[in-house]
């Protein structure tokens, strides 16, 4: 008899009622799908979150899909080489040959190497932080926040755009005397003087806040700019788990201890073809390899695809080292960088200790004794959702934390945790042609004439992992 396809939903491994619905039937493929990750979603999290909330099929076992960072509401930029603005009362401070660089790519990755900015364009405001010397002399700079509207741009050089700006006006940066003082330089520092400098130091930052053009301006000469698209490929893998052979006499003896052994490691097998997907997901390194037999994939893992393309804090187990980890949550929730806003945050056993070991001034004292306090910015909660998990759900002033003990980060990862933007992943089963590669029971793939019955275990599936930047490795020590 030949194989039956089934697209219907895996039954449970209870059979002794002998319907033919049973997973006794023979030769059947059943369709498990997400029910694998139900089995003890505690055991691991991170498998029932995928299949809940971030299950995308796939139709190809190299899937690519593409990145898309807004670049516009970024579009800040540094100054690429000093520029001394001499004598205000000749030039009115006006600009050429003024470079500016960016630390990230078309695409909005940040790069190590400064490039050139995409999106300067003539009558565009810009804002630079600059220093104000009233006496042509250095050592009595007052710092300000300097306005230029562009009338000409170069892209010529790679590595720079070099613009032409007239100067429209300062504004005093204020400098702090106390603590609900007024500030001992505010406001416009008005016109200058006429021997007047202005000093834009390489280094000092700056963005565009605008346009402004001539009523009736044709704005037919004017360029415009975009950003890119960046592609990504990822990988499915097949994992296969075997349930041993079991010979004709022993699917029929009682056992001790468990009556139906076919039944016990049928349930221990499913378990660990469950903890097979969550290890890979968390920890597999991603590659396509050739081998004699044909494409060798693993898909790629959460953790060291984070450690190589996102970000990575790092923490000492010390109650003052809080006030560092409540820092870090600026960078990590960072809207430019594509944050959702929530992050499923996986710990260590050890990690989750320390979180709520903390004293009454530090992180409980800040959440839970505190929290009912104006200003203190923080909110904790256990719950347990919907997939059967605990849950530490933190709302901070950035985003919400949901805290959830991660067993397999153990051994060599017993210090780490990681917070995932589950926006940005996704779990991709292989289906297509009407077939489903997604998690399902083979039965009966023993040899024709063997008296005994070993069934087998399949997923091909993978992790998508987009806008790696959106999630981070803590690292404690």
């Amino acid at each position: 008899m030949a194989d039956q396809y089934s697209i219907s939903t895996g039954v449970t491994l209870d059979g002794a009622n002998g319907s033919a619905s049973s997973i006794n039937d023979s030769r059947r493929i059943y369709n498990f799908g997400e029910r694998v990750a139900e089995l003890a979603p505690q055991q691991s999290p991170f498998l029932a979150y995928l299949n809940k909330i971030g299950k995308k099929p796939t139709d190809d076992p190299v899937f690519k899909f593409l990145e898309q960072r807004h670049q516009y509401q970024r579009r800040n930029f540094q100054i690429a080489a000093a520029k001394d603005v001499t004598n205000y009362g000749s030039g009115a401070w006006a600009v050429t040959d003024l470079r500016l660089e960016v630390l990230y790519d078309q695409f909005g990755r940040e790069v190590t190497t400064a490039v050139r900015p995409e999106f300067m364009i003539v009558g565009q405001i810009i804002a630079v932080k600059g220093e104000w010397d009233e006496d042509g002399s250095d050592g009595s700079d007052k710092p300000v926040i300097a306005y230029y509207r562009i009338t000409a741009v170069d892209n010529a050089n790679s590595a720079y755009s070099a613009v032409s700006a007239t100067f429209l006006k300062a504004i005093l940066i204020p400098t702090r005397t106390g603590d609900g003082q007024d500030a001992a330089t505010k406001g416009d520092i008005g016109t200058p003087g006429s021997d007047d400098h202005l000093r834009l130091d390489a280094g000092f930052k700056g963005q565009v806040v605008g346009s402004a053009y001539a009523e009736g301006h044709d704005g037919n000469s004017l360029e415009g700019w975009r950003d890119e698209f960046f592609s990504r490929e990822g990988y499915t893998q097949i994992f296969k788990t075997l349930v041993p052979l079991f010979s004709g006499t022993a699917l029929a003896t009682r056992y001790r201890g468990v009556a139906n052994e076919y039944q016990r490691v049928y349930q221990e097998k499913l378990m660990e073809h469950k903890m097979d997907l969550e290890h890979a997901f968390l920890f597999g390194v991603g590659t396509d390899d050739s081998t004699a037999s044909g494409p060798l994939r693993r898909t790629h893992g959460i953790v060291p695809y984070t450690e190589q393309y996102g970000k990575v804090k790092t923490f000492a187990y010390s109650s003052t080292n809080y006030d560092h980890f409540v820092d870090s949550m600026e960078d990590v929730f960072s809207p430019e960088s594509g944050n959702s806003g929530e992050k499923l945050v996986l710990c260590s056993r050890k990690v989750m200790s320390f979180f709520n070991k903390l004293g009454g001034s530090s992180f409980l004292g800040n959440t839970m004794a505190l929290n009912s306090q104006v200003g203190s910015g923080f909110d904790l909660q256990n719950i347990q959702n919907d997939f059967g998990i605990n849950v530490t759900r933190i709302s901070t002033i950035y985003g919400g934390l949901n805290l959830v003990m991660e067993p397999l980060f153990r051994n060599q990862h017993e210090n780490t945790a990681i917070m995932i933007d589950l926006a940005n992943v996704a779990y991709r089963p292989l289906e297509g042609n009407g077939v489903s590669r997604d998690t399902q029971i083979i039965t009966n793939v023993q040899t024709n004439g063997v008296d005994g019955r070993k069934d087998m275990i399949l997923t091909e599936a993978g992790l998508e992992v987009s806008l790696p930047e959106t999630h981070t490795v803590l690292q404690f020590s």
